[in-house]
C-alpha cells in the first residue's frame, strides 16, 4: 500500500488545483480521477474574471492563449422577449477539455501523482489516516479531499446528507453539452452564433440554455433541463430539443440545422440536484461542487471550484505541517467555505427560477429592460473578489 501525505478524490477544476498547490508545497499527493486526459465535461465553460489571477498563479498562460473575453449577456423568454446588459467584470471562455488538460500537465510536472482511468471505491478510515481502495490497488493518506464534482458513486458510500433526502423526479435535472464550430463562417453572427464578447441564456419550459465562444472557433452550448422534459419525450435528447427547447425561437435557428455541430452525440449527465451539502463530512474535506453547487445560470460554477481549493490548500497544509489539529482543521475550512459560498449559492438558488419559469421570465424581461440598473446587482450578487 502506498502512502501519500492527501488523496484527492477527482481531477476536475477543484481537485487538479488543489493537487497543483500542495504538491508546489511539497506534499506528496495522489490525484484519482474516473476518466482518461483529455475529456470532456458537462459544463457551460464561462469563467469570471474573479479566476484569472490565481490561474496564472498555478502556472497556466491565459495571457498568451487568445482567449474570448466575455463583456456581454443576452437573456431571452419563450415570448420572444429579450434583454442584454454589460458584465462586469465578465469572463472569458475555455473548453474543460483544454482548461482540464493543461492543469492535469501542470500538476503532473509539479509532482503530482496522477492516476486517471482510477476511480475510489471504497474510502476507509483508519486511526489518523485514510484508506482508498480502487479496484486494483490501496492507498494511504493523511487527508482525503473529495474532489469528484456534481454526482458521484462516493456520495451515496459516504451516505451524505442529501443522498438520503427523498427526492420526487421532478426536483433531478439534466445537463447536456454539445461544441459548435464556426470555422469557415465569415461571421458568426450571421450564422446565428452570438458575438464572442457574448454570452446567452435562452429560456425553455422547465430549463435554460447557455451559449459561448470557447478556445479557436468553438462555441459552447449547454443546457440544464428538468429530467421531466426528457421523460415527456421518452428519453430522447434529439426530440426533446425539437419540442420544447426550439419553442424558443433563439435556440430554434441551433437545433434546426446540425451541421456545425462537432459531437457525434452530446456529453450528458443526469440526476443533478442543487440540495444544501456539507463542506466537510465523514471527516473528508469537499471541494468545488462537491461541497455545493451554484445555480449554472450564474456563470460561476467553475470559478467556485478553483475558489475552494485556494481556501482548503494553506488550512491543509497547516494541519500536514502539525500546527493544526484535525478537528481545527475542518472546522476552518467550514467556516471559510460558507464565509465565501454560502450566501452566494442561496442568491443562486433564488435567482434560479428567473430562468426556468417560462411565465416568470416573460414577466422579468420586460422588468428588466424598464429598469436595467438592477441587472449588475442581480449579478454582482453572485461572484465574488478576484483571489
Amino acid at each position: 500500500m502506498e502512502n501519500y501525505d492527501t488523496i484527492i478524490l477527482g481531477g476536475g477544476l477543484a481537485g487538479l488545483s488543489l493537487s497543483i498547490q500542495l504538491a508546489q508545497a511539497g506534499r506528496k499527493i495522489l490525484l484519482l480521477e474516473k476518466n482518461k486526459y483529455p475529456f470532456h465535461r458537462v459544463c457551460g465553460e464561462y469563467i469570471s474574471m474573479e479566476s484569472w489571477d490565481f490561474l496564472e498563479r498555478l502556472g497556466l498562460p491565459l495571457n498568451e492563449m487568445d482567449l474570448p473575453r466575455i463583456t456581454r449577456l443576452k437573456v431571452t423568454s419563450l415570448a420572444g422577449r429579450e434583454v442584454n446588459c454589460r458584465l462586469n467584470p465578465g469572463g472569458f471562455g475555455i473548453s474543460r477539455y483544454t482548461l482540464d488538460d493543461k492543469l492535469a500537465s501542470i500538476a503532473s510536472a509539479s509532482g503530482v501523482d496522477i492516476r486517471d482511468e482510477n476511480r475510489a471505491e471504497e474510502v476507509l478510515p483508519e486511526t489518523d489516516s485514510w484508506t482508498v481502495e480502487t479496484k486494483e490497488a490501496r492507498f494511504s493518506a493523511r487527508v482525503v479531499a473529495g474532489c469528484f464534482g456534481k454526482r458521484s458513486n462516493l456520495d451515496k458510500k459516504l451516505n451524505r446528507s442529501f443522498e438520503l433526502k427523498v427526492r420526487s423526479p421532478s426536483e433531478n435535472w439534466v445537463g447536456v453539452k454539445y461544441h459548435l464550430n464556426s470555422s469557415g463562417i465569415t461571421s458568426a453572427v450571421l450564422s446565428g452564433l452570438p458575438p464572442e464578447n457574448t454570452i446567452e441564456l435562452h429560456n425553455f419550459d422547465n430549463g435554460y440554455c447557455g451559449i459561448s465562444k470557447v478556445e479557436d472557433s468553438k462555441y459552447c452550448l449547454c443546457y440544464l433541463t428538468k429530467a421531466v422534459n426528457l421523460r415527456r419525450s421518452n428519453g430522447n435528447i434529439q426530440l426533446m430539443e425539437e419540442k420544447i427547447l426550439s419553442e424558443n425561437s433563439f435556440l430554434k435557428k441551433y437545433f434546426s440545422d446540425r451541421t456545425n455541430f462537432l459531437f457525434d452525440a452530446p456529453v450528458t449527465i443526469s440526476q443533478i440536484t442543487f440540495d444544501n451539502k456539507l463542506p466537510v463530512e465523514n471527516n473528508i474535506l469537499m471541494v468545488g461542487d462537491a461541497a455545493g453547487m451554484i445555480a449554472p445560470l450564474c456563470g460561476n460554477g467553475m470559478s467556485m471550484a478553483l475558489h475552494s481549493s485556494a481556501i482548503a490548500f494553506p488550512i491543509i497544509n497547516r494541519f500536514l505541517d502539525g500546527t493544526l489539529s484535525r478537528s481545527d482543521m475542518e472546522r476552518e475550512y467550514t467556516l471559510a467555505w460558507r464565509d465565501n459560498f454560502k450566501g452566494r449559492l442561496q442568491r443562486g438558488r433564488f435567482l434560479q427560477p428567473l430562468l426556468v419559469k417560462s411565465r416568470l421570465t416573460n414577466f422579468t424581461i420586460p422588468l428588466l429592460r424598464t429598469f436595467p440598473f438592477f441587472m449588475n446587482p442581480l449579478i454582482k450578487s453572485t461572484h465574488g473578489k478576484p483571489f
